[in-house]
């Protein structure tokens, strides 16, 4: 679900005008709903209430610490993948202790720095990590936790760049070495086996992937919580969202219409995929969502430039660009994009491209849109995830503004970057 509507024609997140952001803010800008992150994390939520789980919330996919405040007085836990991360989660009110850190490449400085904060576990890649994490504890007097990350090989059936549960793809540990890689951990003397982990891709759309991941690890975890005494099996995250949805004011969702054939996973299939499988394990079930919580609470606000025809296309230029939201060039990702003030039903193929000098630079291309004009406002829907978190000053362009809603109010989470932002830090030599 998400909050944006139209209401008497004027686009609104939960209670607040668009527009008005975007006047008293500028474009290009981006908003995210309180609303939204509540009714996805609650229904998450309840959805897997037959298991003991935590849910770990997958900063990478938002880090602004608006949103980390938020889902931790929800009562998430937190997926780290750096030290900056855990860092943000401190600064946000959340606890080290309900954290795990990801990653293939975690550096020593970042090991300590979790080690001393108390880091709930780690999630093992290769076993070098596994020495390195060793040393580490041992030089500090501690005992790091571990869960190794182990690959089931299973084809999520996403794109092939955020697939990680393939035997080709550099994530984790095979499914056929795991047991040895255990062993391993467990000589380590500076080390505590606390866990199994997984994680198969994201944006996965369907609930078979999962369950064949459960399947293929079920007995895995059994026989290691009987060798180590293990506490939980973190199964990863992935749940895809929606990026198309329609957008009329008062119309159900297409998962919320019996029969429709677009239908894809929602929590309920999940949790129905999976827990038949992870119930009887008697472990604590840790879950890692991150788009599934936050995308469908983000949009881009932008204003268009100017409109310009040639023989082959419409060009709409606005001036949000790739650097503020990478997707569309990086993954070919589809988003809706829709006018802040609701027009008739006419449409006009177009692509909808940024001002940066590059021809990847685009958000749609030959899309039927509501005809738009220079000044139009615009959202770029679905864009709370992978959005702001992937941006760049590339071109030289100032980090946009965030802005939380929360009912009829609103907060500027981030401020816009200055020119003078843009090179601070920087130096010429004398």
């Amino acid at each position: 679900m998400h909050s944006f509507s139209y209401v008497d024609g004027t686009l609104r997140c939960e209670g607040v005008d668009l527009g008005e952001i975007a006047e008293r803010f500028g474009t290009p800008a981006y908003v995210y709903s309180s609303a939204t992150i509540h009714s996805n994390y609650g229904r998450l939520d309840a959805a897997l209430a037959p298991l003991d789980h935590l849910l770990c919330y997958a900063v990478k996919a938002n880090s602004n610490l608006a949103i980390l405040n938020l889902l931790s007085k929800l009562g998430s836990g937190f997926d780290i993948v750096s030290a900056g991360e855990l860092f943000r989660v401190l600064k946000a009110g959340g606890r080290a202790d309900r954290c795990t850190f990801a990653g293939v490449g975690k550096t020593r400085e970042e090991i300590a720095f979790a080690l001393r904060e108390g880091v709930y576990s780690f999630n093992v890649e290769s076993e070098g990590e596994l020495t390195r994490i060793n040393e580490v504890a041992g030089s500090l007097g501690l005992k790091a936790p571990v869960a190794i990350r182990v690959n089931p090989d299973v084809d999520a059936k996403t794109h092939k760049f955020i697939s990680t549960g393939k035997s080709k793809n550099k994530f984790g540990i095979g499914i056929d070495r795991a047991a040895e890689v255990y062993q391993v951990a467990a000589g380590l003397p500076h080390l505590k086996i606390r866990g199994v982990q997984t994680h198969i891709g994201s944006q996965i759309l369907e609930a078979a992937p999962f369950a064949e991941a459960a399947e293929k690890l079920a007995a895995l975890v059994r026989d290691l919580k009987q060798a180590y005494d293990i506490e939980f099996f973190d199964f990863g995250g992935g749940i895809g969202i929606v990026y198309d949805e329609a957008l009329e004011s008062g119309s159900p969702a297409w998962w919320e219409v019996p029969g429709s054939s677009t239908q894809r996973i929602t929590p309920e299939d999940y949790a129905a995929a999976i827990i038949p499988v992870l119930r009887p394990l008697g472990l604590r079930i840790l879950f890692e969502p991150g788009r599934f919580l936050v995308g469908n609470a983000g949009a881009l606000l932008s204003t268009v430039q100017y409109v310009k025809q040639t023989p082959a296309k419409t060009f709409t230029i606005i001036d949000a660009a790739m650097n503020d939201l990478i997707r569309p060039a990086l993954y070919e990702g589809w988003h809706e994009i829709v006018p802040l003030r609701q027009s008739t039903n006419e449409k006009t193929v177009m692509d909808v491209v940024g001002p940066v000098c590059e021809s990847g630079d685009f958000f749609a291309q030959d899309r039927p849109l509501a005809p738009l004009c220079p000044d139009d406002r615009v959202a770029v829907l679905s864009s709370g995830a992978y959005g702001f978190v992937m941006s760049s000053n590339y071109n030289s362009r100032p980090l946009l503004p965030e802005i939380l809603v929360d009912g009829e109010k609103f907060h500027l989470a981030r401020e816009r970057q200055s020119l003078e932002d843009l090179v601070r830090g920087e130096s010429i030599p004398e």
